[in-house]
């Protein structure tokens, strides 16, 4: 399997001389630990900083929370994948469940994103997740295979190149997640769905999000079917995330 997969999401938050401050402390209390990474996604005025705070740190990566999918052009406030990794991202947010609800993304506008993504030499972490009417009406498997279909004609060879992130709107930032049993069981109809078009559920990368924290991080990360965590809230303080990302070393 591949490394266990911490990623933190600071949403509008951390400013630059703020994300320096962070790493400051973070670094102090996390060194490396074998088969874990950890991913940040800082708001885009502070991916330099915390690019150039993260150097050197190979277990480390850092990326963006979005990206357009045209390369260039008249699209003010906007940027795009590879003025992104110009700038050191390696990584990208896609479909996070605030980009849907709030600024409404379709599912066909972030598989768009996904491939500029691609295209532009970034790890697309295509996040996935249905609202709470959708799951107590238990459409919630039907609901992350609708915002997969428009990569159904994919090759499998550029699925492979995706990393998902299943995270129930109903529970992010909302202080309740999905149990670790309830998160594993969507987790494997998302690698079925990617297996029945080539993809080895091995090769696949699933993370989830979700009001992760320390009292419930260890728990999930213990299920095989989950392959990391995708933290909003909870990243944002240093030691924290550093007590998280260590969980069970």
């Amino acid at each position: 399997m591949k490394p266990l997969l911490f990623a933190a999401n600071w949403k509008m938050h951390q400013a630059p001389a703020a994300a320096r401050e962070f790493l400051g402390i973070f670094l102090n209390a996390h060194a490396p630990v074998a088969e874990r990474q950890v991913w940040f996604f800082p708001p885009a005025v502070s991916l330099v900083a915390v690019v150039d705070g993260t150097r050197g740190r190979r277990d480390l990566l850092v990326g963006v929370q979005n990206v357009y999918w045209e390369p260039r052009g008249a699209f003010t406030g906007e940027i795009s994948a590879g003025m992104a990794r110009d700038a050191g991202a390696r990584a990208v947010l896609v479909g996070h469940s605030e980009r849907r609800h709030v600024f409404g993304e379709t599912d066909e506008q972030t598989a768009k994103k996904v491939k500029a993504a691609l295209d532009g030499e970034l790890t697309p972490i295509l996040c996935v997740g249905e609202q709470l009417a959708e799951r107590e009406a238990r459409k919630t498997v039907a609901v992350v295979e609708r915002q997969l279909a428009p990569f159904a004609g994919w090759p499998a060879e550029q699925l492979a190149r995706l990393v998902i992130a299943y995270e129930p709107v109903w529970a992010i930032g909302k202080g309740r997640n999905a149990t670790p049993q309830d998160a594993a069981e969507v987790h494997a109809a998302i690698r079925s769905w990617f297996e029945s078009r080539g993809v080895a559920p091995h090769e696949l990368r699933v993370l989830y999000g979700g009001s992760v924290n320390r009292g419930n991080v260890a728990a999930l990360v213990a299920e095989p079917e989950i392959n990391g965590v995708l933290v909003g809230g909870a990243s944002l303080d240093p030691a924290g995330w550093a007590a998280i990302v260590r969980t069970g070393v």
